[in-house]
């Protein structure tokens, strides 16, 4: 399983697939404020991508997976990245 619960703190590990949505869901229901580790995370389906973005929980860690850590987890995050000047 991908989706593993350790306290207050979800661990995303491994690609986490569609089925694994709605443990997401339902344990950010369960658990408001809990924070989601993704250092282990190497894949999010966008259901998982989804749910992230509809309880904006606190994320943690950095995935060794570049589109990931680069891209996609700064913009779950909240962070905007400079839009490259216009040639």
């Amino acid at each position: 399983m991908s989706v593993m619960q350790e306290g207050s703190v979800i661990r995303l590990e491994g690609p986490c697939r569609v089925e694994d949505a709605e443990t997401v869901v339902a344990l950010l229901q369960r658990m408001p404020g809990s924070t989601v580790d993704l250092t282990r995370c190497r894949g999010l389906h966008a259901a998982v991508v989804q749910a992230i973005l509809a309880f904006a929980p606190p994320l943690t860690g950095s995935p060794a997976e570049p589109f990931l850590r680069d891209l996609l987890i700064p913009s779950l995050a909240g962070e905007r990245q400079p839009l490259p000047p216009k040639i």
